[in-house]
């Protein structure tokens, strides 16, 4: 039998496969600290704000598939908690936290850094209950565990400071703990409709999101079956971009390419396990989706119809129901219209690029690209650095990119990569951080610094906020405390223990590079870029256009580069010559 509820609660989450928690220890986490001190097998990794924690834990839920653990102390602690929880529950990402409360007998009375835990959490889990007794353990650990890992979200245990201490009443005896859920198999008249749609279209484009991550052999069979140009979101440009002959790009705010096109001037569009939430940018008609998640289905736009399924496990039963079509004059058209659109914008970052100060961030991007491993995990700051990522950032089947894609949080991009720096120790991790997002949880370098993380920190060190100047100027404002100066990013590296240099002459920017990428252990390298390279979406209204013709004085690049024009050159040769 556990001797207290904290240590029981630690059994339980060793007999998961979880070693470690994220967090700050602190008065009524103590018996939970204590618990992770005394057992061999768990580790506490010590943050500088439980937001972090929360964000290392997402990165690590997201990289393995696995439970993730962080824990915040009653108050203030919790309150920090909750920004990064939001991101893990629209990341997807199966986290439990353990959120700690005031003693049990004063819940109620005002007391001390008192607030209210189980109704805090609730918007941003999928389970969250109050532990009021210890006869509640290890139960309701168990079903939050659970709940988090099928729901694929965030489980939240409230635990009161005095009830750690407590004897556990119960033996932790052993529970298995579903991981592998089950595929979720379509309705074969769902199947037998789709088929009917698919065939009866003469031009069809697939839209497919990170629903695909194991369905992307499928997807490619169909588009090949049907002469299907594939576009992609943010989320599914790892799992489909990477040796794609279909690939028109991406749609959405950070969009570049033909993907756009594509979506509205198809008979069909087929949203593949995507739950894209930019309705403007689809054609609200001549729509199927399909999705695992049936509660996805229909509130992005109307449907012709909806299948709820596994991506892999619809196409897999819809294949031999669709005929091969012979037409592939929209396919060739939309390759096209993709390379054409690509091309155009290639000198804007190659003419003289190299001499150009201060740095062009494009540069750096793709200059990190060819650097980097392929099996390389990038993190992402919100902002213009997921601007950069997503178009100059080459999937190749290996790497990972972990961002706040769904919830767009500043901040997040370093402490997902102490989260990935633990989850995938031996393979290079590299966040892409710019100066705001950075700077709001300066922190965490001392955080890596103490564990000695091997983190490239390559920092987008332009002295504004470029994509609120970009929000501004598109709205017809003009640009308002964005700007507040260049920090000296490298030298609050070094005082935080974490090696780093700076660079500010493109010439020396590839031997820079390679030497951060190359250092053991941690490193940050202080990009000086300019704030004026700003980048606008594949599509805008006529209205933002004549905003931004107001406020714009700054050089804007419109599309994507780098290794994308490649591809998109070499898809060109599968088109036959009229």
């Amino acid at each position: 039998m556990a001797a207290t509820v904290a240590d029981q609660m630690i059994e339980v989450l060793v007999q998961a496969g979880v070693h470690r928690i994220y967090g700050l220890v602190g008065d009524s986490l103590n018996p939970v600290a204590d618990a992770v001190r005394r057992h061999p097998d768990m580790e506490w990794v010590h943050v500088h704000n439980e937001e972090a924690a929360a964000l290392a834990a997402a990165s690590e839920a997201q990289l393995t598939g696995k439970l993730a653990v962080c824990a915040g102390s009653c108050g203030p602690g919790n309150t920090h908690l909750v920004q990064g929880l939001y991101d893990a529950s629209r990341s997807g990402a199966p986290v439990l936290a353990i959120a700690s409360h005031i003693p049990s007998t004063e819940i109620g009375t005002n007391y001390f850094q008192e607030t209210h835990p189980q109704q805090l959490f609730v918007e941003c889990s999928v389970y969250c209950e109050l532990i009021s007794r210890p006869e509640q353990l290890p139960r309701l650990q168990r079903i939050a565990m659970q709940t988090a890992l099928a729901r694929r979200g965030v489980g939240v245990l409230v635990l009161p400071g005095d009830l750690g201490g407590m004897q556990a009443p119960y033996p932790t005896g052993h529970s298995d703990l579903v991981t592998p859920l089950a595929v979720a198999q379509p309705d074969p008249e769902q199947v037998r409709a789709l088929a009917e749609k698919i065939n009866a279209a003469d031009a069809v484009t697939l839209f497919v999101g990170a629903g695909v991550r194991d369905a992307r052999a499928e997807v490619l069979e169909l588009a090949a079956r049907v002469h299907s140009p594939i576009g992609h979101s943010l989320g599914g440009k790892e799992w489909i971009q990477y040796d794609n002959p279909y690939d028109v790009g991406m749609s959405g705010l950070l969009g570049y390419g033909a993907c756009y096109e594509a979506t509205q001037e198809s008979d069909l569009l087929i949203l593949l396990g995507t739950d894209f939430p930019y309705d403007t940018f689809l054609p609200q008609a001549h729509t199927v989706q399909v999705d695992r998640e049936a509660a996805h289905l229909g509130r992005r736009t109307r449907l012709d119809l909806g299948v709820h399924g596994d991506v892999g496990a619809t196409l897999r039963a819809v294949l031999p129901l669709v005929a091969q079509k012979t037409d592939r004059r929209f396919l060739d058209r939309m390759l096209r219209r993709h390379a054409e659109q690509l091309e155009k914008v290639v000198a804007a970052y190659t003419t003289k690029v190299e001499r150009m100060r201060p740095i062009h961030p494009e540069y750096v991007a793709a200059l990190l690209d060819e650097a980097m491993d392929d099996d390389a995990i990038v993190t992402v700051d919100t902002g213009m650095c997921n601007v950069w990522a997503a178009r100059y950032i080459t999937p190749t089947g290996r790497r990972r990119i972990i961002g706040s894609f769904r919830h767009g949080t500043m901040a997040n991009a370093l402490p997902h990569a102490i989260g990935a720096a633990y989850a995938e120790p031996g393979r290079q991790v590299v966040s892409m951080s710019g100066d705001g997002g950075l700077t709001m949880l300066l922190g965490e370098l001392l955080t890596v610094a103490e564990h000695d993380l091997p983190i490239t920190i390559v920092a987008f060190n332009n002295g504004s906020l470029g994509m609120i100047r970009l929000e501004m100027m598109v709205a017809g404002y003009p640009f308002f405390e964005t700007d507040h100066g260049v920090a000296d990013l490298a030298g609050v590296a070094r005082a935080c223990g974490v090696p780093a240099s700076t660079v500010d002459d493109p010439a020396e920017l590839p031997k820079a590079l390679r030497n951060a990428l190359h250092t053991p252990g941690p490193y940050l390298l202080d990009v000086r870029t300019d704030p004026n390279a700003l980048s606008i979406p594949p599509h805008i209204t006529a209205g933002q256009v004549r905003g931004f013709a107001l406020a714009a004085t700054r050089t804007v690049l419109d599309g994507g580069v780098g290794k994308m024009v490649e591809l998109a050159r070499s898809n060109l040769r599968s088109i036959p010559r009229p």
